[in-house]
C-alpha cells in the first residue's frame, strides 16, 4: 500500500503520530533534543488525556524557538511543520498537517541529500520509488512503517512508532552534522 493511501485510511492517532513522527525526525535542523516531542508522544498514549495535547504542543514550540538560517529551506520546512500543528489532535485538520507533515519530511530529506533526487515527492509517496536517493528512500520507509504499526496495533504500536523515528532523528542529525562541517 502507498503512503498516500496508509494515511488517507489511519485514525486520529495514526494521524497525530504520523505527523509528529516526521517532525520528531527533523528536529535536528532546529537544534532540539532527543526528548523534546516525548511528552506528546505520551500523550498519544491510552492513558493520556487528549485535552493536553496543546499545552504540551505550545510547550514544544516554546523550547524550539531558536534562531536559524532563515534562507535554509530545509529549517524552514521543519518550522512550518511544527507552527501548523493542531492544538487538538483530534480535530479534523490532523489528516491535513500529517499529509504535508510527509511531504515536508520528504522534501528535507531531499534537500539534504547529495546529490539532489529531483524526482516530485508526491510520485515517491504514490509508490514510484525507481531512482530514488537513499536517504530520501529510508525516509520514506520509515513513514509506512510508522503508519502500519500504528494501524496493525494502535496504541500498542507507539513504542516502535517512537524507536523508528528516534532511529530517523539519528541518521538526520548525522547528515546535519556533517553538512555542517562542509560549511566550514
Amino acid at each position: 500500500m502507498s503512503l498516500v493511501e496508509l494515511i488517507a485510511q489511519a485514525d486520529e492517532r495514526g494521524l497525530a503520530a504520523s505527523g509528529l513522527a516526521c517532525l520528531d525526525r527533523c528536529v535536528p535542523l532546529l537544534g532540539g533534543d532527543d526528548d523534546i516531542l516525548r511528552p506528546l508522544w505520551g500523550n498519544l498514549t491510552e492513558s493520556s488525556d487528549a485535552a493536553d495535547w496543546g499545552e504540551l504542543l505550545e510547550q514544544a514550540r516554546g523550547r524550539l524557538e531558536c534562531p536559524g538560517e532563515d534562507g535554509d529551506e530545509a529549517v524552514l520546512l521543519v518550522r512550518r511543520m511544527l507552527a501548523a500543528a493542531p492544538d487538538d489532535r483530534f480535530d479534523a485538520g490532523v489528516r491535513m498537517w500529517a499529509d504535508a507533515c510527509s511531504v515536508a519530511s520528504l522534501q528535507i530529506h531531499r534537500l539534504l541529500d547529495r546529490p539532489v533526487d529531483a524526482s516530485p515527492v508526491d510520485s515517491r509517496r504514490e509508490g514510484r520509488t525507481e531512482g530514488m536517493s537513499p536517504l530520501v528512500a529510508a525516509e520514506l520507509r520509515r513513514q509506512i512503517t510508522v503508519l502500519e504499526v500504528l494501524a496493525g496495533h494502535g496504541a500498542g504500536g507507539l513504542r516502535r512508532a517512537l524507536e523508528v523515528s528516534t532511529e530517523g532523528r539519528r541518521v538526520l542529525r548525522a547528515v546535519v552534522s556533517r553538512r555542517a562541517r562542509g560549511r566550514r
